[in-house]
C-alpha cells in the first residue's frame, strides 16, 4: 500500500524529518482493522508497531487475542493474523518531532490507500481507532477519499493505548477495548465511539 495524499508544509523549512510507517498486519480474512497515526521512535527503530515497552497496545491484544508482548513479535503478528484482526496507521508518512501524536504536522501528512485495502480485504467489518488522533485524522483525511461500503463502515473511537495517555488506568483501557470488540460489527452507517468506559452510536459526518 502506498500513501495517495500530501500537503504543503512548514515543518519542511523546520527540518523536521518525514517518519515513514509500515505495511499493515492482516489479510484478506480481517474482520477487525485497528487505525493507529504514525509509528514512534521506538517503533520506527525496531520496524515493529507499538514497540514502546510503555505502550499498552499488545498487553491489551494479549488479553483478547493471545498475542502477548512475552512473545516474539513475529509470533504476535501470527496471532492477530489468525484472529481475524489487522493493524494499520493513518499516515504512510508524515512529519513529527519525537512521539507524540499531538506533535504530528497535519499538513505533511501522506494518508495510506485505505481504499485499496478495503477492496483487497473485503471482510473487515469496522474500523476500530487507537485514540483520538487517529480517529480524527482518519474522519477528515481517509473518509473524503472511501467509497461505498467502506464509507459506512461502523468507526469505534477507543481509548489511546499510549503511555502519553496517562488519565485513564491500563485497567480501564483494557476494559472499553474489550467490551468494543466482543461484538462483531454491523455493516450500517454511524460510528461507535468508546471513551472513558462508555460507547455511544453517533451519525456519520457528511464528507
Amino acid at each position: 500500500m502506498t500513501g495517495s495524499r500530501r500537503a504543503a508544509s512548514a515543518g519542511e523549512r523546520r527540518g523536521v524529518g518525514f517518519s515513514r510507517g509500515f505495511a499493515p498486519i492482516g489479510d484478506s480474512r480481517a474482520r477487525w482493522l485497528i487505525v493507529g497515526s504514525l509509528p514512534g521512535r521506538e517503533s520506527l527503530a525496531r520496524r515493529e508497531y507499538y514497540a514502546q515497552p510503555r505502550n499498552a497496545f499488545w498487553a491489551i491484544m494479549g488479553a483478547l487475542f493471545g498475542a502477548s508482548p512475552e512473545l516474539s513479535y513475529p509470533e504476535r503478528v501470527a496471532r492477530l493474523v489468525q484472529q481475524r484482526v489487522s493493524v494499520w496507521d493513518v499516515c504512510a508518512a508524515a512529519q513529527r518531532s519525537g512521539s507524540l501524536d499531538s506533535a504530528i504536522l497535519r499538513g505533511s501528512v501522506v494518508i495510506n490507500d485505505f481504499q485499496g485495502l478495503f477492496t483487497q480485504w473485503p471482510a473487515i467489518e469496522a474500523v476500530v481507532f487507537n485514540g483520538a488522533v487517529a480517529a480524527d485524522l482518519y474522519e477528515r483525511l481517509v473518509l473524503p477519499s472511501l467509497d461505498s461500503p467502506a464509507r459506512t463502515l461502523p468507526r469505534i473511537r477507543l481509548p489511546s493505548t499510549s503511555p502519553a495517555n496517562a488519565s485513564i488506568p491500563v485497567e480501564r483501557k483494557l476494559g472499553v477495548w474489550r467490551d468494543a470488540l466482543a461484538r462483531p460489527g454491523r455493516r450500517r452507517s454511524g460510528r461507535a465511539e468508546a471513551c472513558a468506559g462508555t460507547i455511544a452510536t453517533l451519525r456519520p459526518k457528511r464528507p
